[in-house]
Order: structure tokens, then C-alpha cells, then sequence
């Protein structure tokens, strides 16, 4: 029996695991030599040690007798009970792609929106190095990776990259990814280099998801250090994370997790752009929920001690919350109050998500989802592990209602 039965589950949160030449091998040659091979986090079995032509063999040689193990009758024999059980590089489908459409059989889900693992923050350096030719190369070629891993089945969103470094190349960066195959268009959770995210050389970016009926989304990784490096010089030891090692998440990068979103969204608010576009919709995808109702009342209160002097605001047709409501779609983590989220902001803004095959998502997200809805009745329910998925994708979302 699938993990999820009985009802519709679209997954707004998933990964592919990146083997450690994938942008490499999706790169036009102008910028291949320059994209150094993946380094693994160091709680990981893929540990790199030796020079880096070592590593990259010794990497290599890793990844052909992981995917041999995957391969294996044996290994295969018992997917069904290891389905949320197995993590990472472990997990089925993780990095074979022929092998996510079963995987997505047994976790029972009826689409997921896919995701890179390694290459968020990647992405952001190459945006804000001032090396346009890196940042658009490495761009495409992740868009190529993305595209061409979720070509084998339908269920498989992609979503594609695009920087906004370049007021003038954006648009045309857009173009390429939609053109591609883009289901999202991806863009950093933080502010571009030397401009707003609002700017309105921006809008053709906009106008162009809106127009092909997909939206924007932001992911956690992508915006540069969360919090300022000095807080974690405390004269103690550093704290293992999810995986054992140093370079994830823990409690202090967490608190910093909502600060980029928020500020990024308020000012596409506050700036207009979702009131100049308004079928488009933006996803706020493994950054937490539990920060939205403070931050839509921080926003009402902005509103308020603002309006009467600042223009912008007085031409916008909606309060804040309003845009939020109709446009906003965000993923908790497994470890919020989903139920007393839907209490204070109502049910058209959550999503869910499995965070599939990452150790962060955890193995029991539906369980955790459903003791934390409580007796929220089924028409909230739906809309959170369904309807509100279908709404964020618009022309994606058409054939996954049902």
C-alpha cells in the first residue's frame, strides 16, 4: 500500500539528489570548465578527501556503485516499507530518474513540484559575482538538469532558475526557461544585486509566468548566509545538524529562515506588482509558515502608519493580507502548528509538502500534518494537501485536481 491513500496529495516540496558533475554535464562549454564538481556535506558516506581530480574520480566511482546497489533486485525488494524510511542518496529515485515515477507509486503522491538539493546557494553566489556569463550559464545548465530529470513522468514539476541580476536580461532568461519546460520559475528569496526584486524592469519576468500560467517560487537556500556568522562564535562547540555535520541548518539558521521571503514579498506588495499582476502566483516553499500571521499583521500595521503619505500605497486595490490570501501559497515544516496557521490566516495559504528524500522532511510528515490539523474540517483539509497546490500552479495545476 502507497504512504499516502484516500485522498489527493500534491507534493510542493521535493528533490533530486545531484550526483556531482550534474551541472557540469548540462553546461555549454563556455562555462563547464569553470563549475568545480559538487563537495558533499561532511556527515555524508560520500566524504571527499584527496585533491580535487581525486575526489571527482573517487566520486564518480561512488555514484556507479550507488546506482548499481539502487539497481538491485535486492535493493528493490523492500522499497515499498523503506519508501520514508530511506534518505538522501539512499532513497529511491534521489538521483535515477527512472526511478522517481515508482517512487512517486509508492509515496502515493499525485504530483510533485521538484527542487535542486545542492545548487540554491551555488546559484545566488554565481547571481551576485557580477560574472553575468557564469550566472546565466549555470543557470541554464540547472534548467537543463531539472527539465530533463522530471521528463520522465508527468507527476514531475520542474522548476528553473532565473536570475534577476540583469534588469535586461531577465526577461529573456524567462523566455528560455518557460520555453524549456519550465512548471516554476525559481528566483532568489532575497534581494537582487543593486536593485529591488520589484523593480519595474522586472515586470516582463512577471508578466511572462503570468501569461504562461506558472508561478514564481523561492526556496530556502538561496539567499546568502541566513544570519550574521559572528552569532555562531560563542566559545562553544559547533552542534551537529540534520545529517551530523556542520554545514546544514540548526536552531539559530532557522530563526533566520523567514526574514528574506518576508521582506522580498512585502515590497513586490507594497511596490505593486502583485496588484499589476494579478493571476500570478508566488510560492514560498521550504521556508516555514509559522512566521505569516505575524508577518500579514505587520504588514496591515505598514499599511496604516504609511498610506497617507506614500502613493504607492494608496493605488494599491487590495490590503495587504488580501494579496496574500489570493496569491501566496506557502509550505509549513512538519514540526508547525499547520491547524493554528489555518486559525489565524485562513485556509487558502498552506500547502503540503514531504520534503522528499531529504532527512529534514522526516518520516512521518502526513501523520504529523493530520494530528497538527486536529479537527479542522475536510474542506480545509483538502485544500491544504490539495486545492491550494492546484491553485499556486495555475496551467500546471489543470490536470492535477483530479
Amino acid at each position: 500500500m502507497p504512504y499516502s491513500s484516500g485522498r489527493i496529495v500534491h507534493d510542493a516540496d521535493a528533490h533530486i539528489m545531484e550526483p556531482p558533475t550534474w551541472l557540469r554535464d548540462h553546461a555549454d562549454p563556455a562555462v563547464r570548465d569553470r563549475i568545480a564538481p559538487l563537495r558533499y556535506p561532511g556527515g555524508n558516506e560520500l566524504r571527499q578527501t584527496g585533491d580535487v581530480a581525486e575526489q571527482q574520480r573517487d566520486l564518480v566511482a561512488a555514484f556507479d556503485r550507488l546506482a548499481d546497489k539502487h539497481r538491485s533486485a535486492a535493493y528493490r525488494a523492500d522499497e515499498e516499507e523503506q519508501i520514508m524510511l530511506r534518505k538522501n542518496f539512499a532513497a529511491t529515485g534521489s538521483f535515477l530518474a527512472e526511478d522517481r515515477p515508482r517512487a512517486l507509486d509508492l509515496l502515493g503522491f499525485s504530483s510533485q513540484l521538484v527542487f535542486n538539493t545542492f545548487h540554491n546557494r551555488r546559484l545566488h553566489d554565481w547571481e551576485h559575482s557580477g560574472d553575468r556569463q557564469l550566472a546565466e550559464g549555470t543557470a541554464r545548465a540547472h534548467n537543463r538538469g531539472m527539465v530533463e530529470f522530471c521528463s520522465v513522468d508527468d507527476r514531475l514539476l520542474p522548476t528553473c532558475y532565473v536570475p534577476l541580476a540583469d534588469i535586461e536580461r531577465a526577461g529573456a532568461l524567462a523566455t528560455e526557461a518557460i520555453e524549456l519546460g519550465a512548471a516554476a520559475l525559481l528566483v532568489a528569496s532575497g534581494c537582487p544585486p543593486g536593485h529591488s526584486p520589484s523593480h519595474i524592469g522586472l515586470d516582463p519576468v512577471w508578466a511572462q509566468a503570468e501569461e504562461a500560467g506558472i508561478p514564481i517560487v523561492f526556496h530556502v537556500g538561496g539567499t546568502g548566509d541566513l544570519v550574521d556568522p559572528g552569532y555562531f562564535v560563542n566559545g562553544l562547540p559547533v552542534p551537529p545538524d540534520f545529517h551530523g555535520g556542520e554545514e546544514n541548518f540548526r536552531s539559530v539558521d532557522y530563526m533566520g529562515i523567514p526574514g528574506p521571503p518576508a521582506q522580498t514579498l512585502a515590497t513586490l506588495i507594497f511596490d505593486g506588482v502583485l496588484d499589476r499582476f494579478p493571476t500570478l502566483r508566488f510560492g514560498v516553499i521550504e521556508q516555514g509558515a509559522i512566521w505569516v500571521p505575524s508577518w500579514t499583521r505587520q504588514m496591515e500595521s505598514a499599511f496604516e502608519a504609511f498610506a497617507r503619505h506614500e502613493e504607492r500605497l494608496q493605488r494599491l486595490s487590495l490590503r495587504p493580507t488580501e494579496y496574500v490570501e489570493r496569491q501566496v501559497r506557502v509550505t509549513p515544516y512538519p514540526t508547525e502548528d499547520v491547524g493554528w496557521i489555518v486559525e489565524q490566516s485562513g485556509p487558502d495559504v498552506l500547502l503540503f509538502n514531504s520534503d522528499y528524500p531529504h532527512v529534514e522532511g522526516g518520516r512521518r510528515p502526513l501523520e504529523r500534518f493530520e494530528a497538527s490539523l486536529g479537527d479542522a474540517d475536510e474542506t480545509v483539509r483538502r485544500k491544504f494537501y490539495c486545492d491550494n497546490f492546484v491553485d499556486l500552479m495555475g496551467r500546471a495545476g489543470l490536470g492535477l485536481a483530479s
